[in-house]
């Protein structure tokens, strides 16, 4: 039996692909659903959130990003909902500018874009608000990522979960508070918070920023605030973000109306107090790019952290000790990376799994 540390939408998405595999195993997670997945605005956008640093990065998620129509449609038809149930959608990004030094990075990015060979779209700022017509008038020029898309991250999580409880995927809801190790040194399994335990041939953690708790792996958790804003009918089409006070701020729209503003990145431990100072911001960025957000009910306000790595790179592989498996570190790509992180671990992504291979670092225990 395999186990799986963690219930987010990484640690869910291996075990629907093993139980979709014929393999037994199970989850354990105190509360499955409700970690950063549960914050995560979903966006799926690889393009717009390259830098010039983050090449390798920007590998993994293009080849995730190819595979995500169809995990989600064999999801969907696992979980017994209509297609499109996981609201995917795939209108682009749209990156906007509102003075000359913006223009400028953006002018560059589109150039390096294009070096990469990644389709983008330089805009003025009329063809910007055509596109978006809430958009301020200030915005003077915008890039768009014709290929990004995005997805409700919530709908995801409890699609996996009803997909596993349909196969008869047993979810503890515990805490892992150990790995058990035999004579040798082998994990063959996990301790509960409880006392008990579940041996394993195989486990594979997938704890988000709490796997340092578990293993010796260089993550850390990175606070991330966000909010939900709803109105009767949806203020924008596509996803749209922009650097406001020197920092990027992002809205993704549902098709329900709903419209999600974020995120805070603070290095602040395992905090995650909502705190007035990180909403303020959201929304005075927010409203600098959609004015009409201050006009927008409230509905839900959420921390959530990250799993960061030095290089912002996922471990994905094996830990080099006998029965442990990383699938951890996504930092804020968990979502975007979730089919190719159980692709790799399936052994269909041979070619890029040694870019998120644990291995690269050396003081992992």
């Amino acid at each position: 039996m395999d186990v799986i540390v963690g219930g987010g939408v990484v640690g869910l998405s291996i075990a629907w692909r093993l139980a979709r595999a014929g393999r037994p195993v199970t989850v354990v997670d105190p509360a499955p659903g409700r970690g950063a997945s549960y914050a995560a605005a979903g966006m799926l956008a690889p393009v717009s959130e390259v830098t010039y640093t983050e090449v390798p990065l920007l590998r993994l998620g293009v080849a995730s990003l190819r595979r995500w129509p169809g995990f989600a449609a064999e999801l969907a038809d696992d979980a017994g909902l209509e297609p499109g149930g996981l609201d995917l959608r795939s209108d682009g990004t749209l990156d906007v500018a509102f003075g000359a030094d913006d223009m400028a990075v953006l002018d560059e990015m589109a150039a390096y874009l294009d070096k990469l060979g990644l389709p983008v779209e330089r805009l003025t700022g009329r063809e910007c608000r055509r596109l978006e017509p809430m958009l301020a008038p200030s915005v003077r020029g915008g890039l768009l990522a014709p290929g990004d898309a995005w997805v409700d991250p919530r709908r995801v999580t409890a699609a996996l979960l009803a997909a596993l409880e349909r196969r008869g995927v047993p979810v503890v809801r515990e805490r892992a508070a150990g790995l058990l190790h035999d004579g040798d040194g082998a994990v063959v399994g996990v301790r509960l918070e409880t006392g008990g335990e579940l041996r394993a041939e195989q486990v594979v953690l997938a704890a988000g920023a709490w796997s340092t708790e578990l293993a010796g792996v260089p993550v850390r958790p990175v606070k991330g605030q966000i909010m939900r804003l709803r109105s009767p009918q949806p203020l924008l089409g596509r996803c749209v973000r922009g650097a406001v006070h020197g920092a990027s701020v992002y809205l993704v729209p549902r098709g329900d109306g709903e419209l999600v503003v974020g995120a805070t990145q603070e290095e602040m431990g395992f905090d995650t107090r909502v705190t007035a100072g990180g909403l303020y911001e959201l929304l005075r960025d927010a409203r600098e790019l959609v004015p009409g957000v201050t006009e927008l009910e409230v509905s839900d306000v959420v921390a959530g952290l990250r799993p960061g790595t030095p290089d912002n790179l996922p471990l994905i592989g094996p830990s080099g000790t006998p029965g442990l498996v990383y699938a951890t570190g996504h930092h804020r790509g968990g979502v975007l990376l979730a089919p190719l992180t159980t692709a790799v671990l399936m052994g269909e992504e041979s070619e890029l799994a040694a870019l998120c291979a644990p291995g690269r670092f050396r003081d992992f225990s």
